[in-house]
């Protein structure tokens, strides 16, 4: 499995599949053709389908404007063979000749794949030989250890600072949420909701209290998330509001530790990256409920670690999140 730093990315909303993950394979074509006179991108299946809902088009255009003229194709009727969000990257010379041509996916958590080929995603390596929680609780089992340790023992040292700062930008995100009010962006002019549930939930008795807390804190990410506010995909932009206001609730009000919160950090992400290993995060291909399955099982696995669960009840905690929600 590869790094959590490729489960926990930090980046604009609204969608890790839909937008971060064009923006990024945008910024990639577009480092290699900085000479460009022109670009085309074609966008297929279900990034064409609702790319423009979710900025698709404007995430691209950000980023190859600035070079060169942008065109935009969309062709929601045809999927290419590797993944639903498939697109296409053309650049052309002065007198419109095409330079270069580049098919990629964007596979979910703001993750590209070039499918069966190997051109410029190179970059990403594989840090953790165990890809099964069967065989991850034996080692635990085995060496006395929480799945913590395992993180610890398999990424670089500088994986605690990167946590460190996931977990600044998801209470950056809680808290912004919980402050702004008005409309979404859209036709629809959904108005925000966190900072009423938030107020609302100061007058209920506490075992609703605690309830209505943890919903006004995934709400304040959610739409920040539909707003383009920056938050951490966990594992995806959809699902970026669940594992936030669990760990948020814990520190605030059971007074965990940021190290303690950290910990249950990289458990989760742990969690959430075999699922992405042997199933999949990615709307298009498991459905939007399928990606918030996977963040109730993170947050299950997380929050059962903070109160003092055994590697097997966390397992069965995450095992629980994942069966009733997705």
């Amino acid at each position: 499995m590869e790094s959590l730093k490729e489960i926990y990315r930090i980046g604009k909303g609204p969608s890790s599949s839909h937008t971060m993950g064009p923006q990024k394979a945008a910024q990639i074509f577009a480092a290699h053709h900085t000479d460009a006179k022109a670009f085309k991108t074609t966008l297929y299946g279900s990034l064409a389908a609702t790319g423009k809902g979710h900025m698709t088009d404007i995430a691209i255009v950000e980023v190859l404007e600035p070079i060169a003229p942008v065109e935009i194709e969309w062709k929601a009727s045809v999927f290419l063979p590797y993944h639903p969000n498939g697109m296409t990257f053309r650049s052309f010379d002065a007198e419109g000749n095409e330079t270069d041509c580049w098919t990629v996916y964007s596979v979910g958590g703001g993750a590209l794949s070039e499918g069966d080929q190997t051109r410029w995603l190179t970059d990403v390596k594989e840090v953790y030989k165990k890809n099964t929680l069967k065989e991850i609780l034996t080692w635990c089992d085995n060496h006395g250890r929480s799945y913590w340790e395992y993180v610890d023992e398999c990424e670089d040292s500088d994986i605690w600072e990167y946590l460190q700062e996931v977990w600044q930008v998801m209470q950056d995100s809680v808290e912004r949420g919980l402050d702004t009010e008005g409309a979404l962006p859209g036709p629809l002019n959904l108005p925000r909701k966190a900072a009423t549930y938030y107020v609302k939930s100061q007058g209920y008795k506490q075992s609703l209290a605690s309830r209505g807390l943890v919903t006004a804190y995934a709400l304040a990410v959610s739409e920040e998330n539909a707003g383009g506010g920056i938050i951490v995909t966990a594992p995806t932009c959809g699902s970026c509001g669940v594992l936030p206001a669990v760990l948020y609730h814990m520190s605030r009000a059971h007074k965990f530790s940021d190290t303690r919160i950290l910990h249950a950090l990289a458990t989760a992400g742990l969690f959430g990256n075999v699922v992405k290993k042997n199933a999949s995060i990615s709307g298009a291909e498991v459905g939007c409920q399928g990606e918030v399955g996977v963040a109730c099982a993170m947050a299950s696995a997380a929050a059962c670690q903070l109160f003092g669960g055994t590697p097997s009840q966390v397992e069965y905690a995450a095992e629980m999140g994942l069966e009733h929600v997705a």
